[in-house]
């Protein structure tokens, strides 16, 4: 059975840092899309930043330059470290991964559609 679970998140001020981290576990695929995306009341889901198997990493336009996300191969772990966050940052961020199937991008790992596992949610709540 596969499993994400989230940790960090939190309340921040704009400008502030926030890291997340995701342990997966139970992935018995032989290849993935896995990452991150966040939604917020009244919005799409968007996604964030997303690894696929040759290590590529992508991220989406909001997060470019300001968010970093790695991977921990020994831990099973996802990390997002996000930094100048802004008030329209705040959202539900979501660790997610699903079998590659051809293609592995910031939209397909938000789809709400095939086989798909996404963790619990992680709140960021940035004030300014």
């Amino acid at each position: 059975q596969v499993q994400l679970v989230e940790s960090g998140g939190g309340e921040v001020q704009a400008g502030g840092s926030v890291s997340l981290s995701c342990v997966v576990s139970g992935w018995t695929y032989s290849n993935y899309c896995m990452g991150w995306f966040r939604q917020a009341p009244g919005k799409d889901r968007e996604g964030v930043a997303v690894i696929d198997n040759d290590g590529t990493i992508r991220y989406g336009a909001s997060a470019r330059g300001r968010f970093t996300f790695s991977r921990d191969n020994a831990e099973n772990t996802l990390y997002l470290q996000m930094n100048n966050l802004q008030p329209e940052d705040t959202a539900a961020y979501y660790c997610a991964s699903r079998p590659w199937l051809g293609g592995c991008s910031t939209a397909i790992l938000a789809l709400d559609s095939g086989v798909r596992y996404w963790g619990q949610g992680t709140q960021v709540t940035v004030s300014s």
